[in-house]
Protein backbone atom coordinates (compact mmCIF):
# COMPACT_ATOMS: atom_id res chain seq x y z
CA UNK A 1 0.00 0.00 0.00
CA UNK A 2 1.53 3.70 -1.08
CA UNK A 3 2.01 6.46 1.65
CA UNK A 4 0.96 9.98 0.94
CA UNK A 5 3.59 12.28 2.15
CA UNK A 6 2.35 15.43 3.23
CA UNK A 7 5.12 18.67 3.62
CA UNK A 8 5.74 19.57 7.21
CA UNK A 9 4.20 22.14 8.73
CA UNK A 10 6.72 25.50 8.58
CA UNK A 11 6.90 27.87 11.29
CA UNK A 12 8.80 31.39 11.82
CA UNK A 13 11.73 29.52 12.88
CA UNK A 14 12.12 27.26 10.24
CA UNK A 15 13.16 30.57 7.99
CA UNK A 16 15.75 31.95 11.02
CA UNK A 17 19.38 30.09 10.92
CA UNK A 18 21.83 30.19 13.43
CA UNK A 19 23.41 33.26 11.87
CA UNK A 20 23.84 36.24 14.77
CA UNK A 21 21.95 39.02 13.53
CA UNK A 22 23.82 42.09 13.95
CA UNK A 23 22.59 45.24 13.17
CA UNK A 24 22.41 48.23 15.60
CA UNK A 25 20.49 47.98 18.57
CA UNK A 26 16.58 49.57 17.77
CA UNK A 27 17.40 49.63 14.43
CA UNK A 28 14.08 48.71 12.50
CA UNK A 29 15.60 46.12 10.14
CA UNK A 30 15.24 43.88 13.61
CA UNK A 31 11.28 43.98 13.44
CA UNK A 32 11.31 43.76 9.19
CA UNK A 33 13.19 40.59 9.23
CA UNK A 34 10.64 39.21 12.48
CA UNK A 35 7.87 39.51 9.96
CA UNK A 36 9.07 38.24 6.60
CA UNK A 37 9.83 35.57 8.49
CA UNK A 38 6.55 35.18 10.56
CA UNK A 39 5.02 35.68 7.44
CA UNK A 40 7.15 32.64 4.89
CA UNK A 41 4.99 29.83 6.26
CA UNK A 42 1.83 30.87 5.29
CA UNK A 43 2.87 32.08 1.14
CA UNK A 44 2.71 27.70 0.77
CA UNK A 45 6.31 27.89 -0.69
CA UNK A 46 8.87 25.30 0.28
CA UNK A 47 12.24 26.54 1.57
CA UNK A 48 14.18 25.55 -0.94
CA UNK A 49 12.48 27.47 -3.68
CA UNK A 50 12.47 30.80 -1.94
CA UNK A 51 15.42 33.21 -2.85
CA UNK A 52 16.27 36.19 -0.73
CA UNK A 53 18.61 39.04 -3.10
CA UNK A 54 19.91 41.89 -1.92
CA UNK A 55 22.33 44.75 -3.18
CA UNK A 56 24.65 47.19 -0.73
CA UNK A 57 23.81 48.88 2.71
CA UNK A 58 22.47 48.21 6.21
CA UNK A 59 19.52 46.06 5.04
CA UNK A 60 21.14 43.73 2.52
CA UNK A 61 22.44 42.07 5.41
CA UNK A 62 18.36 40.32 5.05
CA UNK A 63 19.77 37.01 3.11
CA UNK A 64 22.46 35.80 5.64
CA UNK A 65 19.68 35.83 8.23
CA UNK A 66 17.07 34.02 6.22
CA UNK A 67 17.12 30.20 6.59
CA UNK A 68 16.51 30.26 2.47
CA UNK A 69 18.96 30.28 -0.80
CA UNK A 70 19.75 34.11 -1.18
CA UNK A 71 22.66 36.75 -2.33
CA UNK A 72 24.42 39.16 -1.08
CA UNK A 73 24.81 41.40 -4.27
CA UNK A 74 26.76 44.48 -5.59
CA UNK A 75 25.32 47.82 -5.04
CA UNK A 76 22.27 48.58 -6.71
CA UNK A 77 22.35 45.71 -8.78
CA UNK A 78 19.69 43.18 -6.57
CA UNK A 79 17.07 43.97 -8.70
CA UNK A 80 18.98 42.87 -12.70
CA UNK A 81 20.32 39.73 -11.02
CA UNK A 82 17.07 38.59 -9.53
CA UNK A 83 15.50 39.39 -13.25
CA UNK A 84 17.95 37.03 -14.65
CA UNK A 85 16.75 34.43 -11.93
CA UNK A 86 13.42 34.95 -12.43
CA UNK A 87 13.51 34.41 -16.03
CA UNK A 88 15.77 31.27 -15.20
CA UNK A 89 13.94 29.88 -12.80
CA UNK A 90 10.48 31.30 -13.00
CA UNK A 91 8.94 29.08 -10.37
CA UNK A 92 10.93 30.77 -7.47
CA UNK A 93 9.56 32.92 -5.46
CA UNK A 94 12.24 35.83 -5.24
CA UNK A 95 12.02 38.97 -2.78
CA UNK A 96 14.51 41.91 -3.27
CA UNK A 97 15.86 43.41 0.05
CA UNK A 98 17.28 46.82 -0.67
CA UNK A 99 17.28 50.70 0.61
CA UNK A 100 16.86 54.13 -0.38
CA UNK A 101 20.51 54.38 -1.49
CA UNK A 102 20.93 50.94 -2.97
CA UNK A 103 17.42 51.26 -5.39
CA UNK A 104 17.16 55.02 -5.65
CA UNK A 105 20.93 56.43 -6.17
CA UNK A 106 23.14 53.84 -7.77
CA UNK A 107 20.62 51.35 -8.44
CA UNK A 108 17.36 54.02 -9.88
CA UNK A 109 18.05 53.01 -13.06
CA UNK A 110 17.75 49.07 -12.62
CA UNK A 111 14.71 49.74 -10.01
CA UNK A 112 12.34 51.90 -13.01
CA UNK A 113 13.11 48.86 -15.50
CA UNK A 114 12.07 46.19 -13.40
CA UNK A 115 8.78 48.06 -12.61
CA UNK A 116 7.84 48.57 -15.91
CA UNK A 117 8.98 44.66 -17.18
CA UNK A 118 6.78 43.83 -14.43
CA UNK A 119 8.83 40.43 -13.43
CA UNK A 120 7.02 38.48 -10.80
CA UNK A 121 9.04 39.39 -7.80
CA UNK A 122 8.72 41.09 -4.57
CA UNK A 123 10.45 44.40 -4.39
CA UNK A 124 11.17 45.47 -0.11
CA UNK A 125 12.68 49.07 0.27
CA UNK A 126 13.73 50.15 3.43
CA UNK A 127 13.56 53.49 3.67
CA UNK A 128 15.56 55.56 6.85
CA UNK A 129 16.34 58.26 4.45
CA UNK A 130 19.92 58.25 4.91
CA UNK A 131 23.31 56.23 3.94
CA UNK A 132 23.43 53.92 7.86
CA UNK A 133 26.23 51.66 6.35
CA UNK A 134 28.79 54.14 5.54
CA UNK A 135 27.65 55.96 8.42
CA UNK A 136 25.06 59.04 7.48
CA UNK A 137 25.69 60.57 4.31
CA UNK A 138 22.55 61.95 3.19
CA UNK A 139 20.68 59.90 0.42
CA UNK A 140 17.89 60.45 -2.19
CA UNK A 141 15.34 60.53 0.09
CA UNK A 142 16.84 62.64 2.60
CA UNK A 143 14.47 66.01 3.11
CA UNK A 144 15.88 68.88 2.36
CA UNK A 145 17.66 71.21 3.85
CA UNK A 146 18.98 68.11 5.95
CA UNK A 147 22.69 68.34 8.11
CA UNK A 148 24.67 65.60 7.53
CA UNK A 149 28.21 64.43 6.94
CA UNK A 150 28.06 65.05 3.33
CA UNK A 151 25.72 68.09 3.94
CA UNK A 152 27.30 70.41 6.66
CA UNK A 153 24.87 73.10 5.88
CA UNK A 154 21.73 71.21 4.43
CA UNK A 155 21.11 69.17 2.00
CA UNK A 156 19.60 71.70 -1.38
CA UNK A 157 18.32 68.35 -3.47
CA UNK A 158 14.66 67.60 -3.82
CA UNK A 159 14.08 63.89 -2.26
CA UNK A 160 12.66 61.45 -4.09
CA UNK A 161 9.21 60.26 -3.27
CA UNK A 162 9.96 56.19 -3.78
CA UNK A 163 5.43 55.37 -4.42
CA UNK A 164 5.29 58.61 -6.75
CA UNK A 165 8.57 56.77 -8.79
CA UNK A 166 6.90 53.21 -8.89
CA UNK A 167 3.19 55.01 -10.46
CA UNK A 168 5.59 56.61 -12.99
CA UNK A 169 7.43 53.20 -13.90
CA UNK A 170 3.57 52.35 -14.02
CA UNK A 171 4.27 49.31 -11.26
CA UNK A 172 1.31 47.17 -11.13
CA UNK A 173 1.57 46.95 -7.57
CA UNK A 174 2.48 50.01 -5.22
CA UNK A 175 2.34 49.60 -1.07
CA UNK A 176 3.68 51.32 2.09
CA UNK A 177 4.09 49.97 5.79
CA UNK A 178 6.74 50.96 8.19
CA UNK A 179 8.75 48.57 10.74
CA UNK A 180 6.83 50.06 14.14
CA UNK A 181 3.39 48.30 13.01
CA UNK A 182 3.90 44.46 12.85
CA UNK A 183 0.45 43.34 11.96
CA UNK A 184 0.22 46.16 8.79
CA UNK A 185 3.41 44.78 7.77
CA UNK A 186 2.67 41.08 7.82
CA UNK A 187 -0.78 42.42 5.79
CA UNK A 188 1.04 44.22 3.52
CA UNK A 189 3.34 41.54 2.79
CA UNK A 190 1.02 38.66 2.40
CA UNK A 191 -0.73 41.10 0.02
CA UNK A 192 2.73 42.05 -1.93
CA UNK A 193 3.56 38.08 -2.57
CA UNK A 194 -0.07 37.17 -3.66
CA UNK A 195 -0.13 39.70 -6.33
CA UNK A 196 1.36 38.27 -9.72
CA UNK A 197 3.87 40.57 -10.80
CA UNK A 198 6.26 42.64 -9.62
CA UNK A 199 4.91 44.28 -5.78
CA UNK A 200 6.65 47.70 -4.61
CA UNK A 201 6.55 48.12 -1.30
CA UNK A 202 8.60 50.71 0.77
CA UNK A 203 9.01 50.23 4.23
CA UNK A 204 9.48 52.87 6.86
CA UNK A 205 12.63 51.98 8.86
CA UNK A 206 14.63 53.71 11.90
CA UNK A 207 17.91 54.44 11.68
CA UNK A 208 18.79 54.68 15.50
CA UNK A 209 22.30 55.67 15.26
CA UNK A 210 22.42 58.07 11.84
CA UNK A 211 18.79 58.91 11.52
CA UNK A 212 16.36 58.27 14.90
CA UNK A 213 13.56 59.17 14.84
CA UNK A 214 12.80 60.30 11.10
CA UNK A 215 9.38 58.42 11.09
CA UNK A 216 8.64 59.01 14.95
CA UNK A 217 5.26 61.34 14.25
CA UNK A 218 4.02 58.21 12.15
CA UNK A 219 4.76 55.77 14.42
CA UNK A 220 4.89 57.33 17.88
CA UNK A 221 1.51 56.55 20.17
CA UNK A 222 0.57 60.43 20.59
CA UNK A 223 0.91 61.12 17.14
CA UNK A 224 0.09 58.24 14.71
CA UNK A 225 -3.39 58.30 14.87
CA UNK A 226 -3.52 62.12 13.80
CA UNK A 227 -0.64 61.58 11.02
CA UNK A 228 -1.31 58.67 9.16
CA UNK A 229 -4.22 57.33 6.75
CA UNK A 230 -4.73 53.65 6.87
CA UNK A 231 -6.17 52.40 3.22
CA UNK A 232 -8.50 50.05 2.93
CA UNK A 233 -9.93 49.39 -0.35
CA UNK A 234 -13.77 49.98 -0.36
CA UNK A 235 -13.84 51.89 2.81
CA UNK A 236 -13.79 56.02 3.21
CA UNK A 237 -10.51 57.43 3.98
CA UNK A 238 -10.70 58.67 8.22
CA UNK A 239 -8.46 59.05 10.37
CA UNK A 240 -7.59 60.80 13.74
CA UNK A 241 -7.44 59.56 17.26
CA UNK A 242 -11.37 59.62 17.58
CA UNK A 243 -11.68 58.40 14.03
CA UNK A 244 -13.81 61.87 13.58
CA UNK A 245 -11.30 63.66 10.56
CA UNK A 246 -11.65 62.51 6.82
CA UNK A 247 -10.57 63.15 3.35
CA UNK A 248 -12.43 64.19 0.61
CA UNK A 249 -11.90 65.68 -3.38
CA UNK A 250 -12.36 68.88 -3.70
CA UNK A 251 -12.03 68.29 -7.62
CA UNK A 252 -8.31 66.84 -7.88
CA UNK A 253 -7.29 68.44 -4.55
CA UNK A 254 -7.36 66.02 -1.17
CA UNK A 255 -9.05 68.24 1.76
CA UNK A 256 -9.09 66.98 5.41
CA UNK A 257 -12.97 67.81 6.95
CA UNK A 258 -14.30 67.18 10.40
CA UNK A 259 -16.75 64.58 10.26
CA UNK A 260 -20.40 65.64 11.84
CA UNK A 261 -22.04 68.82 11.40
CA UNK A 262 -23.56 67.27 8.28
CA UNK A 263 -20.43 65.97 7.15
CA UNK A 264 -20.78 61.69 7.23
CA UNK A 265 -18.51 59.00 6.34
CA UNK A 266 -20.54 58.59 3.08
CA UNK A 267 -19.43 62.00 1.81
CA UNK A 268 -15.63 60.96 1.76
CA UNK A 269 -13.59 59.69 -0.59
CA UNK A 270 -14.13 55.92 -1.04
CA UNK A 271 -10.39 53.67 -1.20
CA UNK A 272 -10.13 51.47 -4.13
CA UNK A 273 -6.84 49.76 -5.16
CA UNK A 274 -7.98 49.71 -8.58
CA UNK A 275 -8.06 52.98 -9.47
CA UNK A 276 -4.99 54.23 -11.40
CA UNK A 277 -5.65 58.32 -11.40
CA UNK A 278 -6.85 58.38 -7.98
CA UNK A 279 -3.37 56.55 -6.74
CA UNK A 280 -1.50 58.86 -8.09
CA UNK A 281 -3.35 61.64 -6.21
CA UNK A 282 -2.70 59.61 -2.85
CA UNK A 283 1.18 59.18 -3.74
CA UNK A 284 1.37 62.52 -3.98
CA UNK A 285 -0.32 62.81 0.03
CA UNK A 286 3.45 63.84 0.76
CA UNK A 287 3.69 66.99 2.92
CA UNK A 288 6.31 67.90 5.15
CA UNK A 289 4.20 66.50 8.19
CA UNK A 290 5.90 70.15 10.27
CA UNK A 291 3.88 72.24 8.07
CA UNK A 292 0.34 73.49 8.84
CA UNK A 293 -2.42 72.43 7.19
CA UNK A 294 -0.74 68.85 5.81
CA UNK A 295 -2.48 66.20 5.00
CA UNK A 296 -1.99 62.75 6.70
CA UNK A 297 0.30 60.36 4.97
CA UNK A 298 -0.93 57.43 3.88
CA UNK A 299 -0.26 53.25 4.21
CA UNK A 300 -1.23 50.13 2.33
CA UNK A 301 -2.11 49.28 -0.65
CA UNK A 302 -2.41 52.73 -2.94
CA UNK A 303 -2.54 50.46 -6.42
CA UNK A 304 -2.80 46.89 -7.65
CA UNK A 305 -3.48 45.38 -11.47
CA UNK A 306 -2.35 43.15 -13.65
CA UNK A 307 -0.30 43.05 -16.81
CA UNK A 308 1.08 40.11 -18.23
CA UNK A 309 4.55 39.37 -16.70
CA UNK A 310 8.03 39.46 -18.18
CA UNK A 311 9.71 36.14 -17.64
CA UNK A 312 5.59 34.66 -18.63
CA UNK A 313 5.92 36.85 -22.15
CA UNK A 314 9.40 36.34 -22.45
CA UNK A 315 8.88 32.21 -22.64
CA UNK A 316 5.73 32.41 -24.81
CA UNK A 317 7.89 34.24 -27.50
CA UNK A 318 10.79 31.22 -27.38
CA UNK A 319 8.09 28.45 -27.67
CA UNK A 320 6.13 30.25 -30.47
CA UNK A 321 9.91 31.00 -32.61
CA UNK A 322 11.09 27.00 -31.80
CA UNK A 323 6.92 26.25 -33.12
CA UNK A 324 7.52 27.86 -36.34
CA UNK A 325 10.66 27.94 -37.40
CA UNK A 326 12.07 24.92 -35.68
CA UNK A 327 15.63 24.65 -34.22
CA UNK A 328 17.16 28.19 -33.86
CA UNK A 329 19.96 28.77 -36.07
CA UNK A 330 22.60 30.86 -33.98
CA UNK A 331 24.56 31.80 -37.07
CA UNK A 332 21.40 33.32 -39.31
CA UNK A 333 20.19 35.05 -36.14
CA UNK A 334 23.31 36.70 -35.60
CA UNK A 335 24.00 37.51 -39.20
CA UNK A 336 20.39 38.99 -39.62
CA UNK A 337 19.35 40.97 -42.61
CA UNK A 338 22.51 43.72 -41.70
CA UNK A 339 25.15 42.32 -43.53
CA UNK A 340 27.40 43.56 -46.22
CA UNK A 341 30.84 42.78 -48.17
CA UNK A 342 33.65 44.72 -48.39
CA UNK A 343 35.06 44.33 -52.07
Amino acid sequence: MSETLTAPTLTAKDFANDQEVRWCPGCGDYSILAQVQKIMPTIGVPKEDVVVISGIGCSSRFPYYMNTFGMHSIHGRATAIASGLKAARPELSVWIVTGDGDSLSIGGNHTIHLLRRNFDVNVLLFNNQIYGLTKGQYSPTSEEHKVTKTTPYGSIDHPFNPLALAMGADATFVARSMDRDPKHLQQTLTRANQHKGTSFVEIYQNCSIFNDGAFEIFTEKGTKPEETLFLESGQPLIFGANKDKGVKLDGFNPVVVELGNGVSADDLWIHDDKDFYKAQILVRMFDDPRKPNHLPRPFGVFYETERPCYEDVMALQIEEVIASKGKGNLDKLLRGNEVWEIA
